[in-house]
């Protein structure tokens, strides 16, 4: 289990790091960045939007992914990059990655894992 926790962690980074040297799109000016947050001992992943925008915060989760469990749970995708493909590719069956996005009931009604 820890060398399959320890290569889901490396996909998960190499997935975020990817997508960080991505040209941004919509972007109207440079008062908001994207941060990579990484927290192996609690298996925390994340790329956060933050700044300002039209005198407004800005401040979302991009992506958000934890490991628990042996799984990967995938919080939040608000990109059209659909990072579950993504870590498929990167060979994570479908069994070890959980919709967490989605309610607990529905979940039973896809292809991956309930929890």
């Amino acid at each position: 289990m820890d060398k399959q926790i320890k290569a889901y962690r490396q996909i998960i980074i190499d997935l975020l790091q990817n997508y960080m040297h991505l040209p941004a799109v919509n972007v109207e000016n440079d008062d908001v960045e994207e941060q990579l947050i990484v927290d192996e001992q609690r298996d925390h992943y994340q790329v956060l939007a933050i700044g300002w925008e039209n005198g407004k915060r800005v401040y979302y989760p991009v992506f958000h992914l934890d490991i628990r469990d042996g799984k990967i749970w995938v919080q939040e995708d608000a990109t059209d990059s659909r990072i579950v493909d993504q870590l498929e590719k990167a060979g994570v069956p479908k069994n070890n990655i959980v919709l967490a996005f989605m309610a607990p009931y529905k979940r039973s009604f896809t292809d991956y894992a309930v929890a």
